[in-house]
């Protein structure tokens, strides 16, 4: 049995969503959202270097989705042309709703949950039109908080942090985005409630678990080699299994040959996309710079059912960035400028703009999703003929709705024996 456990913590923002849709207008905002969780990996690679990733794309749009709601001005127009729509249109509002609902959607093999909470100063009035759009968003709560008083708005953030994520810790919740939460080793100076100016703080939360539909064994899994980007190779446990998958070959606008294989979990709402090059020599950062939108819809019609030998190595990992120095790059500057940000949707007050946002993401994929002993069984494996697809050396992942082709996660395993928060 397989799970993989997520978490996501995005501070400052959430989201809308459509119920009836026709095909094309869903294809079109499954196009716009695969292009925006592009987009933002490849920011991320670009200061993470040759370390572990993973962050959630469906968190940080859905999040600055409601802060749309809210802007006005130019601060309004780059938040849509970083997300690629408006929030404010019905038809999008409709289909975000639907998509949450679909994503809200629980069963005995996966459970998604997501919830957003505003934290306000006291005193600071919001906008009754604002507040109503909010209340009919996912799980999304107003909480009044004194930012004056660090401990107690903490002890608020950790509570509702363990109460909407099925009792998982939030470090950042609790407090360690006074350490390094930048993603880039940068020590920031003050965590997220420190302060007198702080106004209002969003926090969005996603945390997923699933089950394979078809499971792997602990009596099939070895320590084997994993080959490292810098040639090096490390011993790791390697899962393996003998299934019929959907499995493709594609090539970069480069020429350079990849494979993707599909991975789905029970009831198939949900899947893992595995994304590996071909040629042993080259290196993953050739495919991630290289991917786009059309690369990843394209992967839908060139996937073909296989017998496949699989072998995934068990790997967990945890992201902290402050988006505050991602986002700008991506377009969206004004909401975190004091003098240019214009969100006068959402409160009377004047002045108002995003501090920080932060935005903190987990994932552990094992064979059945406990905290498996090291002991592990050695056993020799019967070799068939069928293709292998063989995880032993850095690879890419996306964790993926099948029916909308959202992504919630996107990331890459560079060393699965890396849990390093």
């Amino acid at each position: 049995m397989c799970r993989l456990s997520v978490a996501s913590v995005f501070v400052y923002i959430w989201l809308v969503e459509r119920s009836h849709c026709n095909s094309s207008f869903q294809d079109n905002m499954g196009e716009l959202h695969t292009r925006f969780a592009v987009s933002l990996y490849q920011t991320l690679t670009e200061t993470e270097n040759n370390s572990n990733l993973i962050v959630s794309p469906m968190s940080v749009s859905l999040s600055l989705g409601l802060l749309q709601l809210g802007a006005r001005g130019n601060t309004l127009a780059q938040l849509e042309e970083a997300l690629g729509y408006n929030v404010n249109d019905v038809q999008v509002q409709q289909f975000l709703l639907h998509l949450q609902s679909d994503a809200g959607n629980t069963s005995q093999g996966a459970w998604l949950q997501q919830a957003c909470a505003l934290f306000i100063q006291s005193g600071v009035q919001l906008l009754t039109e604002f507040t109503q759009h909010a209340a009919a968003w996912a799980n999304t709560s107003l909480v009044r908080a004194n930012f004056s008083q660090p401990n107690h708005t903490r002890s608020q953030l950790e509570r509702w942090g363990h109460y909407h994520s099925n009792d998982e810790t939030w470090p950042l919740l609790a407090g360690s985005s006074s350490g390094d939460v930048s993603g880039s080793g940068e020590p920031q100076s003050e965590a997220l409630w420190w302060g007198q100016q702080i106004q209002m703080a969003l926090v969005n939360t996603v945390a997923f678990r699933g089950v394979w539909q078809k499971q792997f064994l602990f009596t099939n899994t070895q320590n084997l080699p994993f080959t490292l980007s810098d040639g090096s190779a490390i011993k790791v446990p390697m899962m393996y299994q003998a299934t019929e998958v959907n499995f493709g070959q594609f090539r970069t606008a480069s020429e350079q040959r990849y494979t993707v294989l599909e991975l789905p979990y029970v009831e198939r709402s949900l899947s893992l996309l595995l994304a590996l090059p071909s040629d042993r020599k080259t290196p993953l950062s050739c495919l991630e710079s290289q991917l786009t939108p059309r690369q990843v819809a394209s992967w839908d019609t060139g996937l073909r059912r296989t017998k496949m030998d699989i072998f995934l190595p068990r790997f967990r990992m945890q992201n902290k960035f402050n988006l505050r120095s991602v986002l700008p790059t991506m377009g969206v500057s004004d909401a975190f400028n004091p003098t240019a940000a214009d969100f006068t949707g959402i409160s009377v007050e004047e002045g108002l703009y995003v501090s920080d946002a932060f935005h903190e993401a987990r994932i552990e994929v094992t064979e059945d999703g406990t905290k498996a002993a090291a002991a592990t069984a050695m056993v020799l494996l019967k070799r068939s003929r069928a293709p292998v697809f063989k995880a032993d050396r850095p690879f890419l992942f996306l964790l993926r709705q099948i029916n909308t082709g959202s992504v919630l996660f996107i990331g890459r395993v560079m060393n699965p024996a890396d849990q390093a928060h």
